[in-house]
């Protein structure tokens, strides 16, 4: 196939063109369309290294705290949920409202765990998108407000402090016996709800940077460190492993340590993956890579269906003409089952070898199998060593 001629399947038609007396099934259409799409580009492409690796220290840093969301209509914590009232209790004496937890009986507020992500560099003042997720037993955090919440790191520093209005995507409602949800009330979001207090700012004046694969592979490592070198024009640049690529910086670089790290995530490479072929046993989807394969083999598969069909029998006592009816007469109901089992038959069918996505496609669409049955089918054309590829269950 050409990469100028059009895409032979179609990724959204409910009705895929036939192959001979047979047509592709479309749970298995929509699982390797994209794989066939990926036939009208040429077989590899380069990438720039910024979506291959990232600077080795430069990451994110998780932050977590606790609050309370007030202002809610009677959809907060119940008084059973000691914790809330006690934190309640708390920030009013601290306010100078001396009173007893045990005394508190308010419905419109919840306790929650607040959660953000602190990105490399960050400087004060700089805002932070938050989630907020309840603790006890609200039913919806719609229309509350977060109070202010110190956000710390694993270290126990407090990096952020977090304050703001509370953004659902559903809602909870009751009235009477009768309730209405949507998606998840209980959890929600602050945009641009915290505020950094403390920097992180990461250190880049060191004689070294390691670039450090999100995927390691060891044929990717290898040329990255072939167009650093040939970019920086020195021999001070290795591969480690297959996941870090250590650079020593240039003298030219020394005084500007951002400069090299944006010329070296400009750079493009081609980058390699191993054959990999990832099936969903939930929903029937198959997914193959560019480089999967497959060698001869004769497959064949068929399925066993036993229904069982149950039969009431209703059993009346004879009727009684006398004046004294029998008391130990009663109707008795009976069920009686019937299985049954149907085996399909299908024959043997021998799978050429395969050297394209379209070839294996079209070769598991021979099989005549439904999604569901194509994934026992490769995993079973993998054991038996006929799939060369990495086959991953999700």
């Amino acid at each position: 196939m050409r990469a100028s001629d059009p895409t032979p399947w179609s990724a959204v038609g409910d009705k895929p063109p036939p192959y001979g007396d047979r047509t592709v099934p479309t749970a298995i259409l929509v699982g390797l369309a994209l794989a066939i799409l990926a036939l009208a580009a040429p077989a590899s492409a380069a990438v720039r290294v910024k979506e291959l690796a990232d600077v080795q220290g430069v990451r994110d840093n998780e932050l977590f705290g606790y609050g309370l969301v007030v202002g809610l209509n009677g959809s907060g914590d119940t008084e059973r949920v000691l914790f809330t009232q006690q934190s309640l209790a708390g920030m009013l004496g601290r306010l100078g409202v001396r009173i007893d937890a045990q005394q508190v009986r308010a419905r419109n507020v919840a306790a929650v765990m607040v959660t953000a992500r602190l990105p490399a560099f960050s400087r004060p003042g700089t805002r932070l998108d938050v989630s907020v997720g309840s603790l006890g037993n609200a039913r919806s955090l719609g229309g509350g407000i977060l109070l202010i919440t110190p956000l710390t790191a694993a270290d126990g520093q407090v990096y952020a402090v977090a304050q703001g209005p509370v953004q659902v995507g559903g809602y909870d409602v009751s009235a009477a016996s009768s309730s209405l949800s949507k998606n998840t009330p209980t959890a929600g979001r602050v945009p641009a709800g915290a505020v950094v207090e403390r920097a992180v700012t990461p250190s880049l004046t060191g004689s070294t940077i390691v670039l450090g694969l999100r995927r390691p592979d060891f044929t990717t490592a290898s040329r990255i460190a072939a167009a650093v070198r040939g970019a920086l024009g020195g021999q001070g640049v290795k591969a480690l492993d297959a996941a870090a690529i250590e650079i020593t910086v240039p003298e030219a670089f020394k005084a500007d340590p951002v400069g090299l790290v944006a010329k070296l995530e400009a750079l493009e490479v081609e980058a390699d993956a191993p054959a990999r072929v990832v099936v969903s046993e939930r929903t029937g989807t198959v997914v193959a890579g560019e480089r999967v394969r497959i060698r001869p083999v004769a497959v064949s598969h068929g399925g066993l269906q036993v229904s069982i069909t149950a039969q009431s029998f209703v059993s009346q006592p004879a009727p009684s003409f006398s004046q004294t009816p029998n008391p130990n007469a009663r109707t008795v109901v009976t069920q009686q089952a019937t299985p049954t089992a149907t085996e399909e038959s299908r024959g043997t069918l021998a799978l050429p070898a395969t050297a394209t996505v379209e070839d294996l496609a079209k070769a598991l669409n021979t099989l005549g199998a439904s999604a569901r049955d194509l994934v026992s089918i490769l995993q079973a054309m993998k054991a038996a060593g006929a799939l060369d590829a990495e086959l991953e269950v999700i």
